[in-house]
């Protein structure tokens, strides 16, 4: 299971249209039948009832009923064309910041709920309003088979691009496992990487940046440094002999059963990969890389947000839950994520990121007008910067089967994202 990529997507015709207020029906007391639409069908009758079970003894006057679905996004803004989607639900990620106040009532202020929540400063909010909470967060770095890199008489993160290759030679050399599985062929974890700019510096404004520049492929800057170390590492064997076959599902046992040592991922693929290993404790996550002042760092960032529908005849019965499942249920923790609540313990999964006192960034908001101005230019530049398709390109350069160097990638990369942002604003 994938977990979804906090960013807006492209607008659903059916979502701008926006519905009618929310119903006067709704009391103001924590009573009620509530509907929570999820994801999460692998454990709605499992997990989801124990939550179940301990929301309605902390809230007797309610009564939680569970819609499981399959395919999401696809029904979610489908329905959301009517009032019936839902008391509580996560938001699409096609649902646009400035469309949140026509489906989604309001949690309180970024100023009220930024120093309790994790993402509310940036992450689905609009005109200083917060419309959601995360269910979980994500770091950003290396999921790795620590078993198989001890064999290779690897125990401390690398610090450098270079240290990291050779650590990668090692595993190939005095293992045999596969140093590091890019899963080509399914393109979104090549996307995967773009989740790594800010770690290189340190940056919590690396993102504003980023759309400010007109060369972001230049040497020394996190692109660069990124990119190229996806290049250098298919480019010296050190990948799949055969990228075009890659299969995510099998992939996870590949990782678990350490016939495959590392991947690129967010840290949500941690508990996954342990599913897939006779021992969790050969799953671990590494920083980037790089440090600075002394520090690796790694991004966090929110994964779904759940939301109040604007329509709710329960509202108050359906913010208490959004409000209880961010403070309570344990949801991010016993996912292997980051925890919503400011202060709370970062899970097991991560240790190795404390061990190796990792610095943990959240972005800053981008300046107003600019919000997602980074993924507009590169759609206009035809380099969508999540979905993998031009890292595609990368490997095939670096495993022989597109006549280009790095060079020559970088500056045609440098030359349409330069176009691009001299026509969107």
């Amino acid at each position: 299971m994938r977990k979804a990529i906090a960013a807006g997507l492209l607008a659903v015709g059916v979502l701008a249209t926006g519905c009618s207020g929310g119903d006067d029906a709704d009391s103001g007391k924590v009573e009620g039948e509530i509907t929570v639409l999820t994801q999460r069908t692998d454990i709605v009758n499992t997990v989801f009832q124990e939550y179940k079970k301990r929301f309605e003894a902390k809230y007797p006057d309610v009564k939680v009923k569970f819609e499981a679905i399959t395919d999401y996004e696809g029904e979610v803004r489908i329905r959301m064309g009517t009032k019936d989607y839902g008391d509580v639900l996560l938001i699409p990620n096609s649902v646009n910041a400035d469309q949140l106040p026509a489906f989604f009532e309001p949690l309180g202020t970024v100023d009220e709920l930024k120093d309790r929540y994790r993402f509310v400063r940036t992450e689905q909010t609009f005109d200083g309003k917060v419309y959601g909470l995360a269910i979980t967060g994500n770091a950003q770095g290396f999921v790795y088979n620590k078993k198989v890199w001890a064999q290779a008489g690897i125990t401390a993160p690398p610090k450098t691009p270079e240290e990291f290759l050779a650590a990668l030679k090692a595993v190939k050399e005095k293992t045999g496992a596969i140093p590091l599985y890019t899963n080509y062929k399914e393109t979104w974890p090549l996307g995967q990487w773009e989740g790594l700019r800010g770690t290189i510096t340190g940056d919590p404004d690396a993102v504003t940046k980023l759309a400010q520049d007109d060369a972001p492929w230049t040497a020394g800057k996190e692109h660069h440094v990124i990119d190229s170390l996806l290049f250098d590492v298919v480019k010296q064997g050190l990948t799949e002999p055969d990228p075009t076959t890659t299969n995510w599902e099998q992939s996870k046992g590949l990782l678990g059963t350490g016939k495959v040592a590392t991947m690129a991922l967010g840290s949500w693929s941690v508990v996954q990969m342990q599913a897939a290993a006779p021992d969790k404790a050969d799953i671990g996550y590494l920083p980037f890389p790089t440090q600075t002042n002394g520090k690796f760092h790694t991004v966090v960032s929110g994964d779904y947000k759940n939301a109040v529908n604007r329509n709710s005849k329960h509202k108050a019965a359906a913010r208490a839950w959004v409000e209880w499942f961010a403070d309570e249920s344990n949801y991010a923790v016993d996912q292997g994520g980051v925890p919503v609540v400011l202060g709370q313990q970062m899970p097991a999964t991560l240790a190795d990121l404390a061990a190796a006192d990792v610095q943990y960034l959240e972005f800053n908001p981008a300046p107003k007008g600019q919000e997602g101005l980074d993924g507009k230019i590169g759609n206009a530049a035809e380099i969508a910067l999540f979905d993998g398709k031009y890292r595609q390109r990368i490997v095939d350069a670096a495993r022989g089967a597109k006549k280009e160097s790095k060079e020559d990638i970088f500056a045609d990369l440098n030359k349409r994202w330069k176009q691009a942002r001299a026509t969107v604003k």
